[in-house]
């Protein structure tokens, strides 16, 4: 077996019920603080006199970052735990928050202005993300370790549950705090970032560590054969995925003229109901599917292909949450997948990893997804999303027709290793 040793002899076959839970209050924090980021930086952008390129930038390069750190804390983790480096990404998450906040507090108030306010946020935003790397792959492993070959995808799919629930929460409370200023949102995200680092830090058992310490773990790369379907499914639909959730703020404040308030408002609800459909295609279908990974985010790729259609074809709020549904369900189908596909296609020694790959793959989509979405509806408001429709297509037809010749790669090196073990 390649991968599916990841659970060890001792290992339950279960993550136990508290540990579930703590790992859900570290990601629902900053699923949260996440949802307020995409619902207000639009409008926050443009009460500062950011341009649409300059605001959708700023996402991409902090994303740039994080892909690059996500593999490296995955495979940190291997060294020296999973506890650790959870509680470091939450740490960097929430300090990084209240300065990105206080940044813009002095661009509201004039201090800061024009080129000056916009590589201030741009360098606050890039050292959070460098630390904020570290929990999903933290996360990701920590649950791998603790559940046998036959329950990975469905605890994968429970331990997503968190970023779903924090994209329908999040909205909600950016639209209510935004009444009390755009910068609000911000610090009470900051807040419950670190009431989640001390609930980890204090109740979240060690876990399990290797039987001898390690100084160097296996380095896997984004070409590795066995993860490349899942690896360029994550990061081609968060590639489309990002162009249009990063444009929907000005595409719903031009078609309804509403100011800055009343667009972050609106933009939450439409984030409210991807968010939504993600949660409850994650607790019908992902939990309770039993057959191949691929197949389940072979549909999920279908689901975001409508989506994408949808949207470009939509001419009212109506349409784009419609639009917005089917890539909530689309996403809901994807990401456990995914990641449990991934996990299952390693050994027990490249959980980390495989998990830090996998955790870059939706920042990777998101370093070109809003510098193009910013740039495409400077031209048209429909070609980011037939964009995103494209790129889509594209990914979908890899995963039906090319993963059959990486399947023979695949065999052929375990051909290969099986003959290294037998002399």
């Amino acid at each position: 077996m390649t991968s599916a040793d990841a659970a060890s002899p001792a290992a339950p076959t279960k993550l136990n019920r508290s540990s579930f839970f703590i790992l859900i209050a570290g990601l629902l924090a900053n699923a949260i603080g996440q949802a307020f980021i995409f619902a207000i930086l639009p409008p926050l952008g443009r009460e500062v006199a950011l341009s649409e390129v300059q605001t959708t930038s700023i996402i991409s390069t902090s994303a740039l970052v994080f892909t690059f750190l996500s593999p490296w804390w995955g495979r940190k983790s291997d060294q020296i735990g999973r506890k650790i480096v959870i509680v470091i990404g939450l740490t960097g998450y929430a300090a990084g928050t209240v300065l990105f906040a206080v940044v813009f507090a002095l661009g509201m108030k004039g201090i800061l202005t024009g080129w000056g306010l916009y590589f201030t946020a741009l360098i606050c935003r890039c050292l959070q993300s460098s630390l904020m790397a570290a929990t999903s792959p933290g996360v990701t492993a920590y649950a791998a370790d603790h559940s046998s070959r036959a329950f990975r995808t469905r605890t994968l799919a429970r331990i997503g549950t968190a970023n779903s629930l924090g994209l329908i929460i999040g909205p909600v409370l950016a639209g209510l705090l935004a009444g009390f200023g755009l910068l609000a949102p911000l610090y009470i995200a900051a807040l419950f970032t670190f009431v989640a680092v001390f609930v980890v830090w204090r109740y979240l058992p060690e876990g399990y560590s290797p039987d001898t310490p390690r100084k160097r773990t296996p380095r896997l790369s984004f070409l590795d054969v066995r993860l490349r379907v899942y690896l360029l499914s994550a990061i081609g639909i968060f590639t489309g995925f990002s162009a249009i959730q990063q444009t929907l703020g000005f595409r719903i404040q031009d078609s309804l003229s509403l100011n800055g308030v009343e667009t972050a408002q609106y933009t939450g609800a439409a984030l409210m109901v991807s968010a939504f459909f993600t949660l409850a295609l994650q607790l019908s279908v992902a939990q309770r599917y039993a057959g191949p990974a691929l197949n389940l985010v072979r549909m999920g790729l279908v689901a975001n292909l409508v989506a994408a259609v949808v949207i470009t074809l939509s001419q009212d709020l109506t349409g784009l949450l419609v639009g917005m549904a089917f890539m909530g369900a689309g996403l809901g189908l994807l990401g456990p997948a995914i990641a449990a596909g991934a996990s299952l296609a390693v050994t027990r020694d490249e959980q980390g990893g495989a998990a830090g790959l996998i955790t870059a793959c939706p920042a990777a989509g998101f370093v070109v997804g809003p510098i193009l979405g910013g740039a495409l509806y400077q031209v048209s408001p429909s070609y980011p999303p037939l964009f995103a429709g494209i790129i889509t297509a594209l990914v979908l037809a890899y995963a039906k027709f090319g993963q059959k010749s990486d399947s023979m790669k695949i065999a052929a090196l375990g051909c290969q290793l099986a003959k290294k073990r037998s002399t």
